[in-house]
């Protein structure tokens, strides 16, 4: 790998060759949310990595271990794959290993994740984790093993006192229950910037046009959603300015949906948006999803969550959502 910050690298596998000959500074976790925690850890790992002229590398694992070992109920994300490279990147990293977490490496010892992930792959001459992170088969690793492992593979342990609000560590769980919650406002504290989904426009079965409440879909890719219902949003990536909207996430219980969707109505717009890469960034949360017994009475509750999408958003600031 080249100079930190001359080019940015995305890879998958953890074994290869050495993309770090001259060493790296490597910080390793799940990353969901990119929270103030997380971008704390981050933020300590680049400012050493920089401080020694060593490229930073960022270790994450798609899907989630989470997910892989809950298949028939897989747990909230908080962001998908996409949004998180783009957010690693902008904190910082010169490369990201979005490791394909599969049987094999769940059954892989921690002993062997060291030498082949961080020594042999990455040359690690620093790993910095979270006090509570765990690896390996059955979850056998923790930070006192790579401790034990570090003098003799040749890399230091770092990590950093846990990022606390209200007395209470930051952490992704939190936030999931937040956002399930409906507490909106909790959740833009721990995250450091109000809650958004983020991806490319796609083509939906076009029922909100017939209605009169043309949308702007975003599709999840398999993954689940952390939260549902009927919200008050800026959608960011039309024009120079955030649009003000009312979106729904959910299954769409009225028109017998399955795969969770978020629609995004931009209140006075017309044009084509298919294609186009948005963020839809939560405001306030109006309602929960229900099934109506027709379409006229959803449209009347259309009508009704429009305008109180309107009131919600008067005065509320417009911010700059980054990419993560």
């Amino acid at each position: 790998m080249t100079a930190p910050g001359a080019c940015f690298r995305l890879f998958r596998d953890i074994d290869g060759p050495a993309l770090c000959p001259s060493g790296s500074v490597v910080c390793v976790g799940a990353f969901d949310g990119l929270h103030l925690g997380h971008q704390a850890l981050i933020g300590a790992a680049r400012a050493s990595a920089r401080a020694r002229g060593l490229p930073l590398v960022v270790l994450s694992f798609e899907p989630l271990p989470r997910e892989f070992f809950a298949q028939d109920a897989k747990p909230p994300r908080l962001v998908l794959p996409r949004t998180k490279i783009d957010g690693l990147r902008n904190l910082g990293a010169d490369a990201v290993g979005l490791l394909r977490f599969n049987a094999t490496m769940a059954r892989m010892a921690p002993e062997d994740f060291v030498q082949r992930a961080l020594v042999a792959r990455l040359g690690a001459r620093e790993v910095w984790v979270g006090r509570d992170f765990r690896f390996g088969h059955r979850r056998a690793g923790d930070l006192g093993l790579l401790e034990a492992m570090g003098p003799q593979a040749g890399f230091r342990v770092r990590t950093i006192d846990d990022v606390a609000i209200d007395g209470e560590r930051v952490s992704s769980s939190r936030i999931r229950a937040a956002l399930v919650a409906g507490e909106l406002d909790l959740a833009e504290r721990l995250l450091g910037r109000r809650y958004a989904i983020d991806g490319r426009v796609v083509r939906g079965a076009q029922l909100g046009r017939q209605l009169g409440y043309p949308t702007a879909n975003l599709r999840f890719g398999g993954k689940t959603p952390a939260l549902s219902g009927i919200y008050a949003t800026f959608v960011h990536g039309v024009g120079d300015s955030p649009r003000a909207s009312v979106s729904s996430l959910g299954t769409r219980p009225t028109v017998h949906g399955r795969e969770p969707l978020l629609e995004a109505h931009l209140f006075d717009f017309s044009g084509d948006l298919y294609g186009r890469h948005i963020a839809v960034e939560f405001v306030a949360k109006l309602r929960d999803e229900v099934k109506f017994d027709d379409l006229d009475s959803m449209v009347e509750q259309i009508h009704r969550d429009a305008a109180d999408a309107r009131r919600a958003l008067d005065g509320a600031s417009q911010r700059s959502q980054p990419a993560f």
